[in-house]
Parts: structure tokens; C-alpha cells; sequence
């Protein structure tokens, strides 16, 4: 492997070709741990030419520079290297180029499976409220003839009418119809039809009146062979993990559940980088909008198939995700998201057509995108509560937290409701840290230090490659104890200097994988992080007209906030000084609470109606912030 130092234009001039006149040139690059090849540009970066290649290569900070999770190794080739510095084994994809054909490895950091997604949702053995907008009943039609030549949708709606009056005059979706005439003649004229109740059902339903088809007649969105089943798929659309769970629509059962990774990390692990690349280019969106919804149509084909369904058997989905997750998904603009005051498209729940998004469900199946409340508190936060009303609505002070890349809080006193967002960044979850990555095989999840020696708990019992988000709070708050890093964040023993910074070294270099470090720019970006959200929770307080003293219970919600160590929160401050009784680890509250509104419309409508209720704080409009993020920057106890 080599690299060069020298510019395009320099190189250019050297074939004896003025820059501005120059093709670009192209090499290939092939990565075998993934089995994949692409072409890529000399005027791009290699995660550049990946990210356009679809290609995955994780990059929590968007391709800045500024954190280590991209690292690559030049196993054959010339590449151009951004940056000065010593040459090193392991270099960033972001700030390399190609010169000629090039062979490369990934850091094993990035190629573990996850293996945390956020799928426990509580109660995953217990059928849900069940009243789904969707129905379904077989028809038996009689066969066409010349005696009998109506059209094959008619036959439907007159063999359903038998039994289901108000299916007489239902419409029929054009893309279901299509579907129609193979299925009625493989299946000796038995079809099984899928129909969307009428809007004014849904409405009545929340006001607890008698429903009816009166007002607009029930659609038939979908046709399937007789007897299949009736599947609905509700997705908890995170920034850095997807969890999906697949519902059986007549009985209310999970079937099964399965997480990823967000397609979009390739675009950056926090918001802001993905809004800025959708706000600076439409080609762009329009990739990270495909990106999304490749990730949906994968979970919907795994999980069907796992139970032995199509994907054409989902005949409803909903989703949550925040805000910006939400408007990517739709296709919306973005960029209004990127500056205050934030405002988004809308904060109603939206159904928008499944197959206008790309989905390959039901021909006429819908997606939901749960109500938001505003700000970047979306509609994940919204399932969130939904799913834990129960805990929030008894008596007392009650604190809802999901902690992750983007923290959402709502602080809970009687029927006041208070919401907010934290920009805590991806550090919580191992973005933008040096040695940062997802909950995989092979992260250092707990971390203490024994007689000087700091000893590491790894997912999985394998090698450690890497520190994922519970390891980044454990291994800070076990250097905060043994006094390696003072109370104003600075590393003060066990350090020694890479690349000019300061670090602590928990697993040295080894020939194919690279050291795993906690550096000082790290233990910044946690700062900032658990700042701003103790910052948040402060004046959710102020905002109530109390203190965090009166909590009378923490609800810690996601998978992230699952596998907190408690004592650790509370150590370095990201976490009031309660006692730890008062905190309760519910596991991924929005993935339970968007199952709910996927199973019942009462509680979809009820998931609107609590948005409504919130009153969003944006903390940045506080006179009082700044002073109160500082105060909260250190480690003191």
C-alpha cells in the first residue's frame, strides 16, 4: 500500500494536461470482506464513491473527519491522503482518494452484526388491543362467464356484500386491481380481499361514538389467496437503529420482531449531518430518502418470510421516528429543520400511499407517521408516552427520558405536560468518538478499573474492537472515579499522546485490528452531551415550577436506555442524583407504543391526542440555557 501527498491539479499536470481541460479519472476498489466492487472518482473521497455505490461503510460524523469510525486498510493500491501526519496502517475513508485500483479492508469495528436494535418492547408474548383500520374476509365468487360477464372486481364486492353490506359500494385500489384477475382464476374464484375502514370511523371511535360506514365508503386496498393472513408491520424508525415488529391483524399477536442498522448512517450518525446533506443537494435526499425505505422493504420481506408470509400480506404499516427521520421518510423538506426556529411540515399523524414511498407490501396499503409535537420531539417520543401512560399518569412529578442521538424528554405533573429535545449528539451511542461503534460483537459495553488496570466487559465475550454507547459512560465514569480525569474533563494519568491528543489506551493495536482509545476529544463530546440533557431536565423543572429534587420517578426508555448502568449516569452528572429506586428502564417504549397505534385506531387517535396535549420548550430560546449548560459541563459531585 502507498499513498500520495500530491494535489489532483499536480498530478494532472504531470500527464501533461491542464487541470481545468482534465477527465476525471476513475479506479476500482474492491472490499472482499464485503464481496463488493465499484468504481471510484479521483475528485471524491473512497467513502464518498462507496456511499454513491451503496456501498456501507460506517460514518458516524458524515464524512467530517472528526472521529475514527470509518477506518479502512489499503491492502493493494495508491491512494491520495487529506491531511498531514505520519503514515499510518489504518486510515479514514473520508479522507482518502484513489490513485489506482485499490484493495481494501474494513475495521472489524464496522463490520460487527448488531446486535442490540432495539427490539424489546415489553409484554412481546401478549396479544395488543386489537381494532385495526384494515379487514379482511374471503370471497367466494362464481366463475365468469357469458352469462355472467361483470368485471372481476364486481364479482368481489358482490360475493362480500353477502356478508359485508357495506362493501357494496366499496372503491377499489387500481394497483390491488390489477393484481385481482390472476389470483381469482389460480384459486378456483376464492379470493381473499383486504379493505381500510373510512376515515370517520377512526374520528368517531376517539369520540367514543358508534361507528359507521356512513359518510364514505370502505376501500379495498389489497387482494391475497385464500386464507393468507392478515399482517400489519409497525416500525420504530431510530436514527441510528430501525426496530420492526410484524402484527397478526386478526389477532393482535407480534409474530416476530428484527432490527438494523438506519441506512442513513452513511449520511453521518446525528441529525444535523443528514439534514445539511439533504438541504445542499435533491439527488442527495432523494438517496437518503431510498436508503430508508430500502431498509423498510428489507424488514418487511425478512419478517414475512420468517413466518412463512409474502411481503404482500402487510396490509398496514405505521411508523415513528423523529422529526427528521419522519420528513426523509415522506420526502419532505428538511432544511427548515437545520435553523431556528425548527419548524417542521406538519405535526399531525400522516398516511401517505405505501407504494409511493417504494414499499413492496399490499398494492394499496398506507404508511402512518405518528403525530409529533414540535421541534425535533417527534413522533417516536409520541409513541413513547402512549406506551407508558400508565406509569406517567399516577400521582406525582414523573421524568419520560429516551437518551440517545437525539434525547427527547417530557416531565409529567398531573395533566402538565412538558417535552423537549437535547442535542446530545451521537457520542451517547459510540458516534463521533474515536473507538466508537454500534452495540456489537466485540464492543466494550462496562468498563472499571481494578488495582490501576481497567477491566472490560465485551458483547459477546469476543475481542474487543471497539466502545459502543453504554461502554463510552461506564469507561468515563470508572476514569472519573479512579481520578484519570479530573472534574473539568481533562485526562490527567494513564495518558499518552496520539496524533497530537491525549488518550487512554484500553486495547492496543494489533495487526488487523486497531487500538481501541478514549481520547480527549472524546471525553468532550460526552461532556457536551450529558450536559445538554441535564440541562433540559433543569429547566423542564424551571419550566414547572420545581426542581429535580421532586422527581418522583425517571423513566429511561429505548434499548440504549436499557442497558445504562445507572450508578454511572448519576456519576458523571447525566442523571440528577436520585435515588436509583426512582429510576425504571422500560426497554423501547416507542417501538411498544407504534405497535399500539398499528393495532388499534382508538389508540392511534389517542396517540394524537397526547401530542396535542405536550407543550414543546425550546431550550435554546431560555435566557437562562447557556448559564445553566455550563453549570452541568463538569464532573463535580
Amino acid at each position: 500500500m502507498s499513498w500520495d501527498a500530491a494535489s489532483d491539479a499536480g498530478l494532472q499536470a504531470q500527464d501533461g494536461v491542464p487541470p481545468a481541460a482534465a477527465a476525471v479519472r476513475t479506479h476500482r476498489v474492491f472490499i472482499a470482506t464485503l464481496a463488493r466492487e465499484f468504481e471510484a472518482r479521483e475528485d471524491e473521497t473512497l467513502l464518498a464513491a462507496a456511499r454513491r455505490a451503496g456501498v456501507r461503510i460506517v460514518a458516524a460524523c458524515g464524512g467530517r473527519g472528526s472521529c475514527g469510525s470509518c477506518m479502512v486498510r489499503i491492502s493493494a493500491g495508491r491512494v491520495h491522503r487529506d491531511g498531514a501526519g505520519n503514515p499510518r496502517t489504518w486510515l479514514r475513508a473520508c479522507r482518502i482518494s484513489a490513485r489506482s485500483a485499490l484493495e481494501v479492508e474494513l475495521a472489524p469495528r464496522s463490520l460487527a452484526p448488531v446486535v442490540r436494535a432495539d427490539v424489546r418492547s415489553g409484554g412481546d408474548d401478549a396479544a395488543l388491543p386489537l381494532e385495526p383500520l384494515v379487514a379482511e374476509a374471503t370471497a367466494a365468487c362464481s366463475a365468469a362467464s357469458l352469462a355472467d360477464p361483470v368485471p372481476d372486481a364486481e364479482r368481489v364486492r358482490r360475493a362480500l356484500a353477502a356478508t359485508q353490506p357495506a362493501l357494496a359500494a366499496a372503491s377499489v385500489d387500481a394497483a390491488a386491481a390489477a393484481e385481482l384477475p390472476p389470483l381469482l382464476r389460480a384459486h378456483d374464484w376464492r379470493v381473499s380481499a383486504r379493505w381500510r375502514l373510512p376515515l370517520d370511523a377512526a374520528i368517531a371511535v376517539e369520540a367514543q361514538a358508534e361507528v359507521r360506514s356512513a359518510g364514505g365508503a370502505p376501500r379495498l386496498i389489497g387482494f391475497a389467496r385464500p386464507d393468507a393472513p392478515l399482517l400489519g408491520l409497525a416500525v420504530d424508525l431510530g436514527t441510528t437503529n430501525a426496530a420492526a415488529f410484524l402484527l397478526d391483524l386478526k389477532t393482535g399477536m407480534r409474530l416476530a420482531s428484527l432490527g438494523l442498522e438506519n441506512p442513513q448512517v452513511a449520511w453521518g450518525a446525528d441529525l444535523i449531518s443528514r439534514i445539511n446533506h439533504a438541504a445542499g443537494s435533491p439527488a442527495v435526499a432523494a438517496r437518503m430518502r431510498a436508503a430508508a425505505v430500502a431498509g423498510l422493504d428489507a424488514l418487511a420481506h425478512d419478517l414475512a418470510r420468517a413466518v412463512g408470509a409474502e411481503p404482500g400480506d402487510i396490509a398496514d404499516i405505521a411508523v415513528c421516528g423523529n422529526t427528521a427521520m419522519q420528513h426523509l421518510l415522506a420526502g419532505w423538506p428538511v432544511a427548515q429543520l437545520g435553523r431556528a426556529p425548527f419548524v417542521a411540515v406538519t405535526h399531525d399523524a400522516v398516511d401517505l400511499p405505501a407504494r409511493a414511498l417504494g414499499l413492496h407490501v399490499a398494492a394499496g396499503a398506507n404508511v402512518h407517521l405518528a403525530a409529533s409535537i414540535g421541534g425535533f420531539v417527534g413522533g417516536d417520543h409520541v409513541a413513547a408516552l402512549l406506551a407508558t401512560e400508565a406509569l406517567w399518569s399516577q400521582p406525582g412529578t414523573t421524568l419520560v427520558m429516551d437518551v440517545g442521538t437525539n434525547t427527547e424528554i417530557s416531565l409529567v405533573q398531573g395533566d402538565r405536560l412538558w417535552s423537549t429535545s437535547c442535542p446530545s449528539g451521537p457520542a451517547l451511542e459510540g458516534g463521533h468518538i474515536a473507538s466508537g461503534m454500534r452495540a456489537a460483537e466485540g464492543a466494550i459495553e462496562r468498563v472499571r478499573i481494578d488495582d490501576g488496570v481497567p477491566k472490560l466487559g465485551v458483547i459477546g465475550g469476543a475481542r474487543p474492537v471497539g466502545l459502543c454507547g453504554s461502554g463510552v459512560l461506564d469507561a468515563l465514569a470508572a476514569f472519573v472515579g479512579a481520578g484519570w480525569i479530573d472534574a473539568r474533563g481533562r485526562i490527567r494519568q494513564h495518558a499518552r499522546i496520539v496524533d497530537g491528543v491525549r488518550a487512554i489506551t484500553l486495547v492496543e493495536e494489533i495487526d488487523d485490528t486497531p487500538a481501541v482509545r478514549f481520547t480527549q476529544h472524546d471525553v468532550r463530546a460526552v461532556q457536551l452531551a450529558k450536559s445538554a440533557i441535564r440541562t433540559g431536565v433543569q429547566l423542564l423543572c424551571t419550566q414547572a415550577g420545581t426542581h429535580t429534587g421532586t422527581i418522583d420517578r425517571v423513566l429511561l426508555a429505548g434499548a440504549f436506555g436499557a442497558y445504562l448502568d445507572i450508578g454511572a449516569c448519576i456519576a458523571i452528572g447525566l442523571l440528577p442524583p436520585l435515588p436509583r429506586e426512582r429510576v425504571q428502564q422500560v426497554g423501547n417504549a416507542a417501538g411498544l407504543g407504534v405497535q399500539q397505534m398499528l393495532a388499534s385506531r382508538t389508540r392511534r387517535a389517542r396517540a394524537a391526542a397526547i401530542a396535542r396535549r405536550c407543550r414543546c420548550v425550546e431550550l435554546s430560546a431560555r435566557s437562562d440555557f447557556q448559564k445553566t449548560f455550563l453549570q452541568h459541563i463538569g464532573f463535580e459531585t
